[in-house]
């Protein structure tokens, strides 16, 4: 799911804001009067970072900012009215997920493991985050190694004396 001017409009949309374009970056302010909770989401696009380019997306609330780099991709879902932003690598998920309340969740270094399976033999402070990423499931390959986390099959090497 590649993020483009058109990526930018479905996020938009689900969040009911206006997306303002600047130099380097769409920026969308969520007020959510009840709650009295207020974001700003920016997103960067293929931007350096390091020595590498890449897409950049920045929270910031009245007590926190916070980034997650290297977004390999998001999934809208107009029916719950947010949006989760992800970055994968080697089997390690980060999931960003802004809602249109004004609401944002950070879930960093998920085993990708977690997203699909029985939720209920995993703990209550595990189990959140898989059900809160699992809409992501379906961006990875099913045959990709889900975990770096298993033990190694090859046998143990001998030390000599």
């Amino acid at each position: 799911m590649k993020i483009n001017a058109q990526a930018i409009k479905k996020i938009a949309d689900a969040l009911q804001v206006e997306a303002k374009k600047h130099d380097n970056n769409y920026r969308m302010v969520i007020d959510h009067a009840e709650s009295g909770r207020r974001l700003s989401l920016e997103i960067y696009l293929n931007i350096p970072i390091g020595t590498q380019k890449g897409n950049l997306i920045s929270v910031f609330t009245p007590s926190s900012h916070l980034q997650l780099h290297f977004c390999t991709g998001y999934v809208v879902s107009q029916a719950l009215g947010e949006v989760t932003f992800i970055a994968e690598n080697r089997g390690k998920l980060c999931g960003l997920i802004i809602e249109k309340e004004a609401g944002c969740s950070l879930f960093a270094n998920v085993d990708t493991g977690v997203l699909s399976g029985d939720f209920t033999t995993l703990g209550p402070e595990v189990m959140l985050s898989g059900i809160a990423l699992s809409l992501t499931e379906g961006m990875f390959p099913k045959n990709k190694k889900r975990s770096s986390s298993k033990p190694s099959k090859k046998p143990a090497r001998r030390r000599s004396r």
